[in-house]
């Protein structure tokens, strides 16, 4: 690898390669196209930065062109890549370069103007600079998509095609091109089709699976509950450690982080609507643990590398398995062990089934009430079984057999209870007729 990175590797206390940089690393150095899929926070970006990097300090970096023109990491997050470069490029002549939308795009360019060996970029920034002519692909060596399952959920196709597909950048072939990514859906198989050239494919694990080392708990929390259990878990998880809680909305963010705030929590909060300068001095304070609660909605805290989170609590259940792999892989992250903890309640049934299917492969504890519920849900997609639980509204319910028993203590000779026995042996309340309330 070189001195160079070997001594920034000693640097940056990374002691032995994850999985996925030990089959990456020396893909890339043989020069073939790649497609990797690894789960979230296996330590892809340094799976492809450190064999590039070898690379140029074994060319010699030359000179720094101007206009950005040597190589290019296209991603959808912000600043974490230009992070971990500089890291790895550290007392080199690798000038490195970044460019995103939210910032001001005049001392980008003038940053560009001084020469740039490496280039991180977000696609929609990227492209506003090559239509001003500010920045040429004629020479790049290395085009690297990371995150790229990322950056098609968040619609950025049309502009990755323009970057790969038009301009100035050199065909497949006569570019070395890698695309990393923590799920392989078809699109994904499509963008590797036409953007890679007789590549090998690495798969690190299950696509798409989460990592053992993120103890996984789903907890049963009604709507009306959750600020008040989210209290008891930030209590007893301690108010220094790093937590990051997921929300749906924009509004959410910001009504949960003035609620926690008048709780006499340090925290801060990023989501969509907040500048570019306000997401990143929130992330700043995060990172230094001065504010050691961040309140995050999906989009904006995707491809977040900070790696001594300890806790990812899903306030908010996302609506799909993909999107609640990665939040929780925000911990966990390279090795280290993590916590998740997502809040379930009636509002989330589509994704149930998908969670206990997560849950049972990365070894985890399952509640009772969630395999009864995927049982529920199972017969009912197959049009098979009775079992339907509901209110005299006809609304969903759902107990804890301790609450049942309660119930049943308090309104004993008011009310019919219908217990079904479900596989594992739970048990569920099904259907009650009476009093309730």
């Amino acid at each position: 690898m070189g001195d160079i990175v070997m001594s920034n590797i000693a640097l940056t206390r990374y002691t032995r390669p994850t999985p996925v940089q030990k089959y990456a690393i020396p893909i890339i150095k043989s020069k073939r196209d790649l497609m990797a899929c690894a789960q979230t926070g296996s330590g892809k970006t340094a799976a492809f930065l450190l064999p590039i990097l070898s690379q140029i300090f074994a060319d010699g970096p030359g000179d720094a062109l101007a206009a950005a023109k040597a190589s290019g990491q296209v991603r959808s997050p912000r600043t974490q890549g230009h992070l971990t470069t500089g890291d790895f490029s550290y007392r080199s002549r690798v000038r490195p370069c970044v460019v995103y939308g939210g910032a001001d795009i005049g001392q980008q360019i003038r940053d560009l103007e001084r020469g740039c060996h490496l280039l991180v970029a977000t696609p929609g920034r990227l492209v506003d600079m090559m239509e001003r002519g500010k920045i040429g692909l004629d020479f790049c060596n290395y085009l690297v998509l990371d995150e790229a399952d990322r950056m098609l959920d968040m619609g950025f196709e049309p502009q990755i095609r323009r970057i790969v597909e038009q301009d100035t950048m050199p065909s497949k072939g006569l570019r070395q091109t890698m695309m990393f990514s923590a799920t392989f859906p078809k699109e994904i198989q499509i963008l590797a089709r036409d953007f890679l050239e007789d590549y090998i494919f690495l798969a690190v694990g299950r696509v798409g699976s989460t990592s053992e080392n993120i103890t996984q708990k789903v907890v049963w929390v009604e709507e009306s509950d959750k600020r008040s259990f989210l209290l008891d878990l930030l209590n007893a998880t301690g108010k220094d450690s790093l937590t990051l809680v997921f929300v749906e909305t924009k509004k959410g963010a910001d009504a949960l982080e003035d609620f926690l705030y008048r709780e006499g929590y340090a925290c801060t909060s990023i989501h969509g609507d907040r500048s570019q300068r306000d997401r990143e001095e929130a992330l700043h304070q995060f990172r230094s643990g001065r504010c050691p609660i961040l309140v995050a909605t999906a989009v904006a805290a995707r491809g977040l590398d900070i790696s001594n989170v300890k806790h990812v609590i899903n306030f908010d259940l996302p609506s799909d398995i993909e999107e609640y792999v990665h939040r929780i892989g925000r911990t966990g992250r390279v090795g280290n062990l993590g916590l998740a903890t997502s809040f379930f309640n009636d509002k989330n049934g589509n994704i149930t089934k998908d969670l206990l299917d997560i849950l049972v492969e990365a070894k985890q504890e399952v509640p009772s009430w969630l395999e009864s519920l995927a049982y529920e849900h199972q017969h009912k997609s197959t049009g098979r079984g009775r079992s339907k639980r509901y209110t005299p509204k006809g609304e969903r319910f759902g107990m804890s057999s301790r609450c049942l028993e309660h119930f049943i203590d308090v309104y004993q000779g008011q009310v019919t209870v219908l217990l079904d026995r479900f596989p594992g042996g739970s048990e569920q309340l099904v259907l009650f007729s009476g009093v309730w309330g």
